[in-house]
């Protein structure tokens, strides 16, 4: 994370929404975080570099986990967050200006990782997808359990099925506990 002043701006814009009366949002509905390209996002081509989506991804997913209330609950327990791996796949671009959205949403886990995936978005239009396999680690060591997560969630939708796909790419990324070969 290296987008220290959006992530202070976004602090305050949660905070502002949490005052205001109303729901709060559920861990397994969608964030929808709105961005505006900066100077400071773009490369020699004068488009977003493409480390910069991945920083902002950290910002979609924190947006979901306070604005839902689970960071709070979390950090309570001594838990905290890490990408175990993460794919993106770039469609258009962004130039300086240029407002987007970024869409996250949790897809499901699997017994090691909870899934998401966050799509960059302006005018209707995809511009970019990533999926992100997170894993909550304890601060005394270990790492917790999906079936914690639910719990801690106050239980998760019936139809939260991980696709096979992403079944298949996490099993593909998965490193083993061995040397290098």
């Amino acid at each position: 994370m290296n987008l220290y002043l959006r992530l202070l701006l976004l602090t305050l814009r949660i905070r502002l929404a949490a005052a205001r009366p109303g729901h709060r949002p559920s861990l397994w509905g969608e964030a929808r975080t709105p961005f505006r390209v900066l100077p400071t996002d773009l490369d020699p081509l004068r488009h977003v570099n493409n480390g910069k989506y991945l920083s902002m991804l950290d910002l979609g997913r924190y947006d979901l986990l306070v604005r839902s209330g689970f960071w709070q609950e979390a950090s309570r327990r001594g838990w905290y967050a890490v990408v175990a791996a993460q794919t993106i796949t770039y469609k258009r671009s962004l130039t300086l200006g240029q407002r987007f959205t970024l869409l996250t949403k949790v897809l499901g886990f699997d017994e090691r990782a909870v899934y998401m995936e966050q799509t960059f978005v302006r005018d209707g239009a995809v511009v970019a997808r990533a999926v992100v396999q997170a894993r909550f680690l304890r601060r005394e060591g270990g790492q917790v359990t999906p079936d914690e997560l639910v719990a801690a969630a106050g239980g998760s939708p019936r139809d939260l099925t991980l696709p096979g796909w992403v079944h298949e790419w996490a099993d593909a990324v998965r490193i083993s506990s061995g040397g290098v070969h």
